[in-house]
């Protein structure tokens, strides 16, 4: 009941049910109560059973999610738990790479310091959390740093325990989500337009007629109640009425009852076809395209603009440690003997057997490094004794010799690792040192003081004395900021890294550069007294602090550059490529800072060198708002988005960009991003991100994609459409989304004419029927045209159709344009094809009228009957529209050619099976014309009027379309003619082009602080609980 409560709800099936009450009325209707009751039924069980398909799988994914389990500690004792029935104050839990259940308060964990590894943290305003706990008596604060969200992932920490803070729709990610709205397409929007206008045309025409119906009436009916008398109390003026929705029965099929189910079942169709692209299946995870939604395939055909996340979307969120230049000498380039580039696969890799303690998964190329370390080169030593030494790092030795590094940001992981290979293994810390295994000999440096990464100073040191009692600084950072630092005996060698940096950045690659400084004992000392001062003064303690580190960190020597490379999805640049040359644009709505950001944005084709310079906007007036390009860069001060003045002026200036990139925004600001665009630009928009933080912005846009990566399935299961690689999209737009809204758009222009074809003919014929509402066709036909006869050739059409295949579509990314305007379906085509139907009707009905007034058969009898021409001229509007389905396939195949061929075989075998004298004697009153087919069909000059009919209706949609191609060539039609007539084209391998750049990543790490005090402190000295105690020594922490 539910369900037809809100079918009914369209205004389409509501108007169909009224009419089947109205048939119901003997005085009213002149067509049987089944012309309505059988499709309307057929309509309402289709769209039933396709909504309980969709709402069964949207409870299998909830359940899915509700049904997962977690451990909870219960009477002293972890128990199995639902996700659905943990309450706040429960205690549980979490084992490595598992989802974090709800917003927990940290109580312990396995590793030092109690620390956790999370992966992708919602952060909208979500970085603020202040609380008290109370413990026996006594408040301990409780900020951010303690607490876990919903939506992390628990990464490289063997277990945690945590108290659930809050839970389900409480929690910080689910009040951050946004809500969810029903999403519609804008054809369908369109339609309800054309469904009211046609509305309105149905009742003008409905007016028209019965005022005729009145005017004949009372000038020529009263000749005709002799042996026609009107039933008692009806007058002239009553039968107008009457005649006014009796004549909206009969012209009802202008408002076509299956045109909703039937787009529902094309775009049911068209999802399938994406669920079953085994070329956007990923079989590394077994993870296969989805069209979770099947009710907007043929928005995916429309999309102008591209809001996506970068880490797990764009990048693969791993780093990889790829050259380097070291005191001059570059590292990692791969050349033949000529000169030219190789690739890695083309290159042996090396082998680093001669070092124990090497990573077995790292992979380095060059081998001339590897021989420069083993032969002791001094600069070399250095070089990677510093990325060894400068860092926050946290290992972990599990196992005798099997080391893990927990690294705050995987590019800082790499350059220990890449260390670690090379000779220098980073081993273990305490707050006071640092071990180092160099080239096999144990070293422990005195740690004597860590200077912290932040955004401000964009560079980290160390300062740490050697068992020689030598003290040295050890720095890395910007080139920007260590080039300010160095002194002068270095200007020719930072001419020649500088060389190196540019030809990094023309990779993509993310850059810092290393230096080093030697520091007099003496000095020291003296500089660590007033350190110990301003690190304890109650005022002016960070001002004080930097004073200092900017004191010691000058003079400093050059050492060289490394060059880490974040991995990109495979196929992220030919993919924004290709969808740069659709017209489409691609914003990045980021967490990450600008310089990250900016990065990314040139190894994946994002930014690009013939662009002019990038400008930066952090502005809180509409006048501090000018640029080409465009970073938008959050205000820290303005943590809820966008101001309402400034609105306008940013989308202006934003809209004159050819890329937007958008910095340190949050959940809520990507989609408050988004809904700036759909606002104001008459655009349709899609998201695409792999997190917890894309569900606001994958909600906000017409079409939410979700990637199924390394973060979990939160993004999946908010979205319309998932696959496991970003690289899908390119198919997913220029080939799926593409076809659906040529098949939909010409679904609409065949259905729309082919039923006012259909209608128009009734009402010429009125004028010639005394406006009684008398319907032009048998009563069958009427009931089985749009269920039977042109329903299944125009799904064939609307399922398999296509203007070129997929390698064309690739090819020419241009094709895509035509769906951004518009132009398929439009109110303009809505016009013009209800021109051609009204044509079409007059010559249906008129010419079919003209060839057998007044003429008679061989024997000389008449055939100027009722049902003779009833019969002719279906038969005509049968095989006209069949003929304009033909035109209108591009894209043959056997089920088209069965469909179209199959319904009108089904339609002389109804007929003449329903016309034959053995229906009739079964039911006379149901099937009253008895033998009319073979004494219309047998007739030559019907045949002939058939061909002509069928001449006159086709011929000036040909002439039209020969002379548009000749004269206004479509793209489409350019890339059909060639694909007709030359061989398909073949993909092309692309090698990577270098870019020669001068714009290079500010400082490769991501985070905003490190955690430098923390391994200087003497808590994570502390004796780690083992498994029985964690509980009880939960709150050591604090």
């Amino acid at each position: 009941p539910l369900n037809l409560f809100e079918q009914f709800r369209r205004l389409a099936n509501a108007y169909f049910l009224f009419l089947l009450i109205l048939q119901m009325i003997p005085q009213v209707s002149s067509l049987s109560w089944f012309t309505t009751a059988v499709p309307l039924a057929i309509v309402l069980s289709i769209t039933a059973a396709k909504d309980a398909s969709d709402d069964i799988n949207r409870h299998k994914c909830d359940k899915q999610v509700n049904n997962r389990e977690v451990e909870v500690l219960i009477d002293g004792e972890l128990k199995k738990e639902k996700w659905m029935d943990v309450q706040v104050g429960d205690i549980i839990k979490l084992e490595n790479n598992e989802f974090v259940t709800a917003d927990l308060l940290l109580l312990s964990s396995s590793e030092p310091l109690n620390l956790v590894y999370v992966e992708t943290p919602p952060n909208n305003c979500l970085d603020k959390f202040k609380g008290t706990l109370t413990v026996n008596g006594q408040a301990y604060s409780l900020d951010n740093d303690r607490v876990l969200l919903r939506g992390c992932t628990l990464r490289n920490t063997e277990w945690c325990f945590g108290l659930v803070l809050f839970g389900g729709p409480d929690t910080k990610l689910m009040q951050n989500c946004g809500k969810t709205v029903f999403k519609r397409t804008s054809i369908d929007h369109l339609m309800n337009i054309l469904v009211l206008a046609i509305f309105g045309f149905l009742a003008t025409m409905c007016a028209i007629l019965s005022i005729c119906n009145a005017i004949w009436e009372a000038n020529e009916g009263s000749a005709f109640t002799m042996f026609l008398p009107r039933e008692p109390g009806v007058s002239g003026s009553l039968s107008s009425f009457l005649t006014f929705w009796s004549y909206v029965i009969v012209l009802n099929t202008v408002v076509p009852i299956s045109l909703y189910v039937s787009v529902e079942i094309i775009r049911l169709g068209n999802s399938f076809f994406i669920d079953w692209d085994r070329k956007m299946y990923y079989p590394k995870n077994n993870t296969p395209a989805q069209a979770r939604t099947t009710t907007l395939n043929e928005e995916l055909g429309q999309i102008k603009y591209i809001f996506s996340d970068k880490t797990g979307t764009l990048t693969q969120n791993i780093m990889t440690f790829n050259k380097c230049s070291i005191n001059g000498k570059a590292y990692g380039e791969l050349c033949d003997f000529s000169g030219q580039r190789l690739e890695t696969t083309e290159v042996r890799g090396v082998d680093f057997s001669w070092n124990q303690l090497a990573d077995s998964k790292f992979i380095f190329h060059d081998h001339s490094l590897v021989e420069t370390v083993r032969e002791g080169n001094p600069e070399a030593h250095a070089f990677f004794r510093l990325l060894a030494l400068c860092h926050t790092v946290m290992p972990e030795e599990k196992k005798e010799g099997e080391l893990i590094y927990q690294a705050q940001s995987p590019d800082e992981g790499a350059l220990v690792t890449a260390a670690r290979n090379f000779g220098f293994v980073f081993r273990s810390r305490t707050p006071e040192s640092i071990t180092v295994i160099e080239m096999g000999r144990k070293v422990v440096y005195e740690l004597v003081a860590v200077l912290d990464f932040n955004n401000i100073r964009k560079r980290m040191s160390v300062i740490v004395r050697s068992p020689k009692g030598k003290t040295t600084l050890y720095c890395k950072g910007a080139d920007t900021i260590i080039y300010e630092r160095l002194h002068p005996s270095c200007s020719n060698l930072m001419k020649v890294t500088t060389d190196h940096l540019n030809m990094y950045a023309g990779d993509g690659l993310r850059t810092l550069v290393l230096a080093f400084k030697n520091l007099e004992e003496n000095y020291m000392e003296e500089w660590r007294k007033r350190h110990n001062e301003a690190s304890t003064a109650m005022e002016g303690r960070e001002e004080r602090l930097e004073e200092l580190y900017e004191e010691i960190e000058k003079d400093m020597t050059l050492l060289g550059a490394t060059a880490v490379e974040d991995k990109l999805q495979d196929g992220v640049p030919q993919t924004i490529e290709q969808l740069a040359k659709a017209d489409i644009k691609i914003w990045v709505l980021t967490g990450d800072k600008q310089e990250t950001a900016e990065n990314i944005g040139y190894s994946c084709n994002i930014l690009r060198e013939e662009m002019n310079e990038v400008f930066i906007v952090a502005a809180n007036t509409a006048g501090g708002v000018v640029f080409n390009w465009f970073f938008l860069e959050r205000n820290p001060r303005e943590k809820q988005g966008f101001t309402e003045d400034l609105e306008l002026e940013l989308l202006r200036t934003v809209c004159m960009c050819q890329t937007v990139i958008c910095c340190r925004v949050t959940p809520l600001q990507k989609a408050q991003v988004v809904q700036l665009v759909k606002k104001y630009k008459q655009a349709v928009t899609l998201a695409i991100g792999d997190g917890a933080n894309d569900v606001s912005m994958i909600k906000a846009a017409h079409i939410g994609v979700g990637i199924s990566g390394q973060e979990g399935m939160q993004a999946v299961l908010s979205s319309d459409f998932s696959f496991a690689q970003f690289r899908y999209l390119e198919r997913l737009l220029l080939v799926h989304g593409r076809w659906s809204y040529l098949r939909m758009c010409k679904f609409l222009r065949y259905f729309f004419y082919k039923n006012f074809t259909f209608t128009f003919v009734h009402f010429w014929y009125a004028f010639f029927c005394g406006f009684s509402a008398q319907t032009v066709y048998d009563e069958w036909f009427i009931t089985l045209y749009n269920t039977v006869y042109t329903s299944l050739p125009v799904l064939a059409l609307s399922l398999f159709d296509q203007d070129v295949n997929d390698r064309w579509s690739f090819q020419h990314p241009q094709l895509y344009a035509p769906g951004q305007q518009n132009l398929y379906f439009s109110k303009k085509a809505f016009v013009n094809l209800t021109v051609l139907s009204c044509y079409s009707s007059l010559v249906l009905f008129f010419v079919p009228w003209a060839a057998i007034h007044d003429t008679v058969r061989d024997d000389g009898k008449d055939i100027a009957d009722y049902q003779s021409f009833a019969l002719f001229a279906q038969t005509c509007l049968l095989i006209v529209v069949s003929i304009q389905m033909c035109l209108d396939t591009y894209h043959w195949t056997a089920v088209n050619n069965l469909f179209i061929w199959g319904s009108l075989a089904a339609y002389f075998a109804v007929t003449f099976t329903m016309y034959s004298n053995g229906i009739f004697v079964i039911l006379p009153s149901a099937f009253p014309f008895v033998g009319t087919e073979r004494n219309t069909l047998n007739l030559p000059n019907v045949w002939l009027t058939i061909v002509l009919t069928s001449l006159l209706c086709i011929l000036p949609v040909v002439a039209y379309r020969f002379i548009s191609m000749q004269i206004r060539p479509t793209i489409n039609d350019k890339v059909y003619v060639m694909e007709n007539n030359t061989l398909p084209p073949t993909p092309s391998l692309r090698r990577p082009v270098r870019r020669v750049s001068t714009r290079r990543s500010g400082y490769a790490f991501s985070h905003s602080k490190g955690y430098g005090d923390l391994v200087t402190s003497q808590r994570f000295l502390m004796m780690r609980p083992v498994k029985s105690q964690a509980i009880n020594s939960s709150f050591d922490l604090f």
